[in-house]
């Protein structure tokens, strides 16, 4: 019995959402009392094995055929199923990319199961896993427990923080998949690029994000300051840019962007869950709010309770002194 968590590589480079996938599976791992395995899957994929095995996990499968060197639906889920036919984990963790969206439904039917898709959070209690998602954009959450093994889940982007590496590297076991060319029905074409963004909130250091607490958008300066001093992206929650003080493209939430920063500042923000969603996967949050029960509070790793208005200049002030 393991927890295997499939990483995500396109073009010798990882998504960025494997390893916080990896970090579900450590979490689910240590419920289970299993051992934690991995698996990347292509072609000319060593490097990238060698690297996941730096992580804390018993294994890494190097799952290699020069028909999975671009990705199709049909190659993914014959060699995936070939490796969880071997290996009978009692849990396979995706990360919920565009990629798995396409393949992994398909691969859970093929073991009869569904996949638990856009899990959140993970509840663990007496050896068993209970899977957290959440229904109308985040007003309800529901769990759900998994019949039978083996399990799929796939993990919200920005609901846990990237595993980090560490310990003795584990080994990697080259695993050759039984592939034809008559298996692959279609034919890779260039992948789909959404329109460039001005802003990648999700390449960001550090954020300092707005809420309403800012009462008027001719008050945003104030934390524009904090912003540039930090050298950070701006961005906001929902009823800012709606109102239009802000670009859509720098809402953080579940129907913006999902950020995971060194640093998020949150000011002014009550913690709504759909904001939450968005940015929970921060490593260091920072809530400055007047309400002492602000939902963004139980989220927040430093609390400042008090008038954005005196605090976030007085930060401001501080860190220009500190830099001359």
């Amino acid at each position: 019995m393991s927890v295997l968590v499939i990483l995500e590589e396109r073009g010798g480079k990882w998504n960025r959402l494997s390893f916080e996938a990896l970090a579900a599976g450590e979490r689910i791992a240590g419920a289970l009392g299993a051992p934690l395995q991995a698996a990347v899957i292509g072609a000319g994929i060593e490097k990238l094995a060698n690297e996941a095995a730096t992580y804390k996990i018993a294994k890494i499968f190097a799952v290699e055929h020069d028909l999975l060197a671009r990705y199709t639906p049909d190659g993914h889920t014959a060699a995936l199923e070939q490796l969880i036919k071997a290996q009978q984990p009692k849990v396979v963790v995706f990360p919920h990319t565009y990629q798995v969206r396409d393949f992994g439904p398909k691969l859970s039917t093929r073991f009869g199961k569904a996949l638990i898709s856009d899990v959140v959070d993970i509840k663990t209690a007496g050896g068993q896993v209970t899977f957290i998602r959440q229904l109308f954009q985040g007003k309800l959450n529901s769990d759900v427990r998994a019949a039978g093994e083996p399990e799929f889940v796939s993990i919200q982007a920005g609901a846990f923080r990237a595993a980090e590496p560490g310990g003795e590297a584990a080994p990697v076991e080259k695993v050759a998949a039984e592939l034809e060319p008559s298996q692959i029905r279609t034919k890779p074409e260039e992948p789909f690029r959404e329109a460039q963004r001005s802003v990648d909130l999700s390449a960001a250091d550090i954020i300092v994000s707005v809420g309403r607490g800012i009462k008027e958008k001719e008050n945003l300066p104030v934390v524009e300051q904090l912003a540039s001093v930090l050298g950070a992206e701006l961005a906001a929650s929902r009823p800012i840019c709606d109102n239009g003080w802000l670009p859509m493209e720098r809402q953080v939430g579940s129907s913006g962007q999902t950020v995971s920063p060194k640093v998020y500042f949150a000011i002014g923000i009550s913690g709504a869950i759909q904001h939450l969603v968005g940015m929970k996967g921060s490593k260091t949050i920072v809530a400055i709010n007047k309400d002492e029960n602000a939902p963004i509070f139980e989220a927040a790793d430093y609390g400042v309770v008090g008038d954005l208005f005196e605090i976030v200049p007085a930060i401001v002030e501080e860190i220009r002194k500190a830099k001359a």
